[in-house]
């Protein structure tokens, strides 16, 4: 008889294929991160500044900021995206 954590280690999820659907969650949930990053970080510009020249808008957004603020865009996105694959939308 075989045991049912065996079962479990042995199934694979399906995943979305990647696609332009797929993209644009992303690019928007990275968008969505940064725009809330923006107004919810209390001290901004403590690091290094970003590469390329930036709007005033953007004077005290760096690098440390831009990299938090994608990092947890690509947690949002992802966790969307498999929601949605899983529930066959995507």
């Amino acid at each position: 008889m075989i045991s049912t954590l065996i079962l479990a280690a042995n199934t694979t999820p399906s995943t979305v294929e990647w696609n332009t659907s797929v993209a644009i969650i992303m690019i928007f949930c990275n968008l969505f991160a940064i725009a809330i990053g923006r107004y919810a970080i209390q001290r901004p510009g403590q690091g290094p500044d970003l590469p390329v020249p930036k709007p005033e808008l953007w004077s005290s957004f760096g690098l440390a900021e831009l990299l938090a603020t994608t990092s947890l865009g690509h947690i949002i996105g992802a966790g969307i995206i498999l929601g949605l694959g899983n529930a066959g939308i995507l």
